[in-house]
């Protein structure tokens, strides 16, 4: 057994800390973690974030103190700051993604209460209203049985800001203009145009599902990579993978480009916009993070979302 100091973070003040604790040189950070929260009973495994001494970086569960701070089992100190409460990232995804799922048919099913007046649906409002409906009930499940989380929580008030671009954008600006008498089917925006092609709505309902079901298999490539329980990265490969980092954002983007298109609506483009911008910013982020991290065995060709362009 060895001594080892938990001491505060810098301008993170707490009553008890500095704390000295007896461990094994074997123990992880997540020993250390429980360790630190029998003392303080608030400050659960979940809320610590643990540092070396003098270091900003954020020490991982898995990590073993002997691999962190030297084979030296003298003077072992590490920083812990309390990030707040938490919530778990599989709930996050399901409150952001239920917004849409609400609203979609709220608006869909009772034109009269939100425009003042009953609306007779085209073709074109039912493809996508199905399309948004099945989309969402495809990110559930996919948040239930598909995906393998690195980070286990985040601060509880993030998920009104990460909810807002589902429910405001995704829910309410999306749904109110595309369900409105404007793309009803005795509007001369629809009749008589190629938004009421039947051959133009199934070649886009084509487009839309190919989108959706390569999305799908992304998602499924990148779970084989990370055994459960586990943080463990790998390098995807296959297909999409060959020529992009993250095609699951390509191809997110490719389904929502097609509603976009096929209506012309507005409201639809500010979130295909939106959505699109942020989700290249997240790739362009993690594309550098893989380079770094797999360094010359990561493929050089590969873009980081658009196949060829970024």
């Amino acid at each position: 057994m060895v001594e080892l100091t938990i001491s505060a973070a810098p301008k993170y003040a707490a009553r008890g800390l500095p704390l000295t604790i007896d461990v094994t040189p074997e123990a992880t950070l997540g020993d250390v973690k429980a360790a630190v929260a029998e003392k303080f009973s608030k400050l659960k495994p979940s809320r610590q974030r643990l540092t070396v001494k003098g270091e900003r970086k954020a020490l991982v569960d898995e990590k073993r103190l002997s691999d962190v701070l030297g084979p030296d089992a003298g003077g072992w100190e590490l920083q812990v700051k309390d990030l707040g409460p938490q919530v778990s990232w599989k709930t996050v995804f399901i409150v952001e993604y239920i917004g849409p799922m609400i609203i979609h048919p709220l608006l869909y099913h009772f034109p009269r209460f939100w425009y003042g007046q009953d609306v007779q649906h085209s073709a074109l409002q039912k493809y996508v209203y199905i399309f948004v409906m099945l989309h969402f009930a495809k990110r559930e499940l996919e948040t239930l049985f598909v995906h393998r989380f690195s980070h286990g929580t985040m601060p509880w008030v993030n998920i009104f800001r990460n909810s807002a671009h589902y429910h405001i954008l995704g829910g309410l600006l999306l749904a109110g203009d595309v369900y409105r008498p404007k793309f009803s089917a005795t509007s001369p925006y629809i009749v008589d145009t190629i938004r009421n092609n039947e051959r133009f709505l199934w070649i886009c309902t084509g487009i839309w599902a190919f989108a959706e079901i390569s999305n799908l298999h992304t998602h499924l490539t990148v779970r084989a990579l990370r055994p459960p329980g586990t943080r463990t990265r790998g390098i995807p490969q296959g297909y999409g993978f060959n020529l992009v980092s993250f095609p699951n954002y390509f191809f997110e983007t490719v389904g929502w480009v097609v509603i976009s298109v096929m209506t012309g609506s507005v409201g639809a483009w500010i979130f295909t916009l939106v959505a699109g911008v942020t989700m290249a910013m997240w790739s362009i982020k993690k594309h550098k993070n893989y380079k770094k991290e797999f360094g010359k065995e990561y493929p050089r060709n590969r873009r980081a979302m658009i196949p060829f362009v970024l």
